[in-house]
């Protein structure tokens, strides 16, 4: 995985780009299955514990922000690395110009 991968949900239409990756091996899932290349086919079932869905244009990280996603078609699934959820960025707050 390295910046500018693009990747795409095995179970639903939820298409990613990566903006940031950790290094070694992770596996990226969406809907609790392992997401695939763009150009790759796969199936099977989402997993409704990976099921609150994904918003085009949002940005998701991991805890510690090592890992950045640009979501750029949203979908049913819910991104995860590996088994730990991936949360949507929160933009950060400008100091005030007083």
């Amino acid at each position: 995985m390295k910046p500018g991968s693009r990747f795409k949900s095995a179970v639903c239409d939820t298409q990613v780009m990566v903006v940031k990756a950790p290094a070694g091996e992770h596996e990226l899932c969406c809907g609790g299955v392992a997401m695939l290349a763009p150009t790759a086919s796969g199936e099977g079932a989402l997993d409704a514990n990976f099921a609150s869905g994904t918003l085009i244009g949002k940005r998701y990280v991991n805890e510690d922000e090592s890992l950045e996603l640009l979501c750029t078609k949203g979908g049913q699934g819910s991104l995860s690395l590996g088994a730990t959820p991936l949360d949507v960025k929160q933009a950060k707050q400008l100091p005030s110009s007083d």
